[in-house]
Parts: C-alpha cells; sequence; structure tokens
C-alpha cells in the first residue's frame, strides 16, 4: 500500500484519508458521515480509507496516535489534519480551501 499511497495523495484534487480501525467505535460513527459526504462532493474530492492496522508503516509516517485521524493532502502536501470524529457540515469547510 505505501507505493499506491504515494501515488494517490499526489493528485491535484484534494484527497481526503481517514485513517481508521475495525475496533474503533468513533470510526463507525465518522463512516457514514463519510459516505454522505462523498455522494454529496462528487468527483471534487477523493476519500480514501486506511486502516491503521494493517497499514503501520503509512499510520507511523504521519504520526497517527488515534482514530479516526481524518487527513487532507493536496500535490502530495499534507494541508489539513484532526482526529475524531467530524461532522458533515466540519468535513465541507475543511474540504472547502483546497478546492
Amino acid at each position: 500500500m505505501q507505493g499506491n499511497f504515494q501515488k494517490i495523495i499526489q493528485s491535484d484534487i484534494p484527497v481526503l484519508i481517514d485513517f481508521h480501525a475495525d475496533w474503533c467505535q468513533p470510526c463507525k460513527v465518522q463512516a457514514p458521515i463519510l459516505k454522505d459526504f462523498v455522494s454529496q462532493m462528487g468527483d471534487k474530492v477523493k476519500v480514501i480509507k486506511i486502516d491503521v492496522d494493517k497499514n503501520p508503516g503509512i499510520a507511523q509516517q504521519y504520526q497517527i496516535q488515534g482514530v479516526p485521524t481524518l487527513a487532507i493532502f493536496r500535490d502530495g502536501e499534507l494541508v489539513w489534519r484532526q482526529s475524531g470524529v467530524l461532522p458533515l457540515e466540519g468535513l465541507k469547510q475543511a474540504i472547502d480551501p483546497f478546492l
């Protein structure tokens, strides 16, 4: 996944990464919010889910300490990051400056 991850975040459109874990209850709360976000945003943004237990190298590289952690990348650069559940409007506000 490491090589693919680097290719994914090189996008010229914003890439929202959801660092999550299967055992994480707040991650389960975030999942339907992200689904709504994807349906509303369409092709303006890519949303990728990264399981920190299955991809520990990526989690370590970006110092993911808690899940869920949401991060926005643009042209390979980390431009925004927040831990915890974020409501739909919060996600829209976070991504807006990078569209």
